[in-house]
């Protein structure tokens, strides 16, 4: 019950800052934005239309077309986030902010687009739209659900340049860049993990000292130098980015000649990280 009440909270909240990127930064500056949104700005400008009604329709039926794909959770989750950021887009729709710098107007819009879609995508949500694409293509083809978006949202920022014209579609592809990091930032957290390879005669004495002043678990893997044809033990630490500069000053000191890989990890699951389950 508790992590219900927090996915709901947000999902509010991300729809919240995402109406407040298109209402407040976005509109009054004339830029685009990409996906169902970046079609229904168009359309405001053209004809003047809501945004807010016009997005919910096409992603009603986007919804449509793509709920068999979409398990129940993020279906669910999915058409909360819809109906409010609609509704959102509604109430703050004559809220105004004092800026006329064009660029700091498109670094703010970035933000705080980056920050709600990454906040409903987080607890397993979606804007619909090409976010629907996006986590489509995660789930089937492993593609970044950050860059599967911007992939798709550059499509229909392109398509506005015969709108706002080549200046604000620019301006557009800034937005979609720092909502694209703001989004990644909010999905993968604070806490960036680095897998660790280490080849080293002094392996046992390193692993000692990893398990001991660390509190790490290490992976000792078998292996030989293709050349030599000498058999040498690989060891296979997950770590934080915090913990790299202790991780390397062990290493140094047991043997100087160690051979170490350091690789960004994405996703880590398992004993001392986050269940695989949640």
């Amino acid at each position: 019950m508790n992590k219900r009440v927090h996915d709901m909270v947000m999902l509010l909240l991300g729809a919240f800052i995402f109406a407040l990127a298109v209402n407040l930064f976005v509109i009054p500056n004339d830029f685009g934005e990409g996906g169902v949104t970046g079609i229904s700005i168009i359309l405001y400008y053209l004809l003047k239309w809501s945004p807010a009604l016009v997005g919910i329709i096409l992603n009603g039926i986007l919804l449509i077309i793509g709920y068999k794909l979409l398990d129940k959770k993020t279906t669910g989750y999915t058409i909360i986030a819809v109906a409010f950021n609609s509704l959102f887009l509604y109430l703050t729709k004559n809220w105004q902010i004092a800026s006329d710098e064009p660029v700091i107007n498109a670094i703010f819009a970035g933000l705080f687009a980056g920050v709600g879609i990454g906040l409903i995508i987080r607890v397993g949500g979606t804007t619909a739209g090409t976010t629907i694409l996006a986590r489509l293509a995660n789930k089937y083809w492993d593609w970044n659900i950050s860059y599967a978006l911007l992939f798709f949202d550059l499509i229909v920022a392109g398509l506005s340049a015969f709108v706002i014209g080549i200046e604000k579609m620019m301006f557009t592809f800034v937005i979609l860049y720092i909502g694209t990091k703001a989004m990644e930032f909010i999905i993968e957290g604070l806490n960036p993990k680095k897998a660790v390879t280490i080849i080293s005669a002094h392996y046992d004495s390193i692993a000692v000292r990893v398990t001991e002043i660390m509190d790490r678990g290490v992976t000792v893997l078998r292996g030989y130098g293709y050349y030599t044809g000498e058999e040498k033990e690989v060891l296979y630490i997950v770590i934080s980015k915090q913990e790299v500069s202790m991780l390397k000053k062990i290493v140094r000191a047991e043997d100087k000649n160690a051979f170490v890989t350091i690789h960004d990890v994405r996703d880590v699951f398992g004993e001392g990280f986050i269940d695989i389950s949640k």
